[in-house]
């Protein structure tokens, strides 16, 4: 077991009617003026946005609105954010939504407080030294962005896609009630159990030895998952299995998987660029096409550790590692099937012609390589989206 250090702060106020508090959550860290954003317009169709409004009013918080963040989130939207949360003096970021809503308040949390353009940091150029708090009510449950240290961004001027940590910008507090991801589409649901999934299962494959407790809590949390999605696939508003999916969701990305092990997001790293050059694919989606393929191609380099994999998450009973490692891959192949995820470039329409623009995108135009199982470079990374074609 590597040395670790674990940081978990915000606060996660968990179950049914949980949103109808925020105002009091608000009033009682002290916060007057607070700046809300949203998604484009669904809490107003579903009825959430009335009753986080009137839960301010009734706590005299003010606010400051900004509508209509895009799935994933772009830096055009969050300079625009960053201006209007300097001009009112908001005194806190409060995001309603999901991964794409809450990364932009994240984003926005560290412009209001400085001088330099926010995709400065993403890129580099400058390091985040403070930050606005931010708090989010939870709408679907993906991306773990409620309880993480990360955020990532789009330009759309240039195709790009990246990400930032920092603990500066990890959520104050979350308000998770699984009943507010009842009417979420099947479609962005099985994304959002394909992106729980694959934070955990990044954490689980690095270059080191097992690290038994937490190879453990990983394991239960990927097989909680897959057991919930056969049910919520079939019953939308099973509130038990939203629950497990939603609370699995801060779980897989708050780093509890990732003590005392190598951390490396490697196959994120890929679907960033995917997602990058390709605005309309969905995270979730993109991370599902790419996790078997992936798989395939680094497998041999650590059967013993797919083969665990295979028996302790998919059940797979075959003695031999190697065969393990394989039913294991399929099996999670069929899985992502079966949830109604693509499994190949072609599914989203994407020709292979499009391999050689997404390799310049992941290795940063053949300047970096991407830790994993084994060290990712351009022939690599190549072959892996070459797996991704019919």
């Amino acid at each position: 077991m590597f040395d670790f250090e674990f940081y978990a702060p915000t606060k996660v106020f968990f179950g049914k009617g949980k949103q109808k508090d925020i105002g009091k959550i608000i009033s009682n860290y002290g916060y007057k003026k607070i700046m809300l954003q949203y998604g484009k317009g669904s809490i107003k169709q579903n009825g959430l946005y009335d009753e986080i409004i009137t839960s301010l009013a009734q706590n005299n918080i003010e606010v400051v609105e900004m509508g209509g963040v895009e799935p994933n989130p772009k830096i055009q939207f969050v300079r625009e954010a960053v201006k209007l949360a300097k001009s009112e003096n908001v005194q806190l970021v409060l995001a309603v939504g999901g991964g794409s809503v809450i990364d932009t308040a994240k984003y926005t949390a560290l412009g209001a407080v400085s001088d330099c353009d926010v995709w400065d940091f993403v890129v580099g150029k400058q390091k985040p030294k403070s930050a606005l708090p931010v708090g989010c009510v939870l709408t679907i449950a993906a991306a773990g962005s409620e309880m993480s240290w990360s955020a990532v961004v789009s330009d759309l001027s240039v195709n790009m896609k990246r990400g930032l940590a920092s603990d500066l910008i990890r959520p104050l507090f979350a308000v998770c009630n699984p009943e507010l991801t009842y009417t979420v589409s099947p479609y962005q649901t099985a994304c959002g159990i394909s992106d729980i999934l694959a934070h955990t299962i990044e954490r689980y494959f690095t270059p080191c030895d097992d690290v038994d407790i937490t190879d453990g809590i990983a394991e239960s949390i990927l097989r909680s998952v897959i057991s919930a999605a056969n049910v919520v696939m079939k019953e939308p508003d099973n509130y038990e299995a939203r629950a497990n999916i939603m609370w699995a969701s801060s779980l897989s990305h708050n780093n509890l998987t990732g003590c005392g092990r190598i951390n490396a997001l490697p196959v994120h790293q890929l679907e960033h660029a995917l997602s990058g050059e390709f605005d309309s694919v969905a995270h979730g989606a993109g991370l599902a096409m790419l996790f078997p393929a992936w798989a395939k191609y680094v497998y041999t380099y650590n059967i013993a550790r797919f083969a665990r994999f295979a028996r302790n998450v998919w059940g797979v009973n075959n003695a031999d590692d190697k065969a393990a490692a394989e039913e294991g891959i399929k099996a999670m192949s069929e899985f992502f099937k079966s949830i109604g995820m693509p499994s190949t470039l072609q599914d989203f329409g994407i020709s292979n012609d499009s391999i050689e623009r997404l390799v310049e995108l992941c290795t940063f135009g053949n300047t970096r390589t991407i830790n994993s199982v084994i060290s990712l470079g351009e022939t690599e990374i190549r072959e892996i989206f070459k797996l991704c074609t019919l």
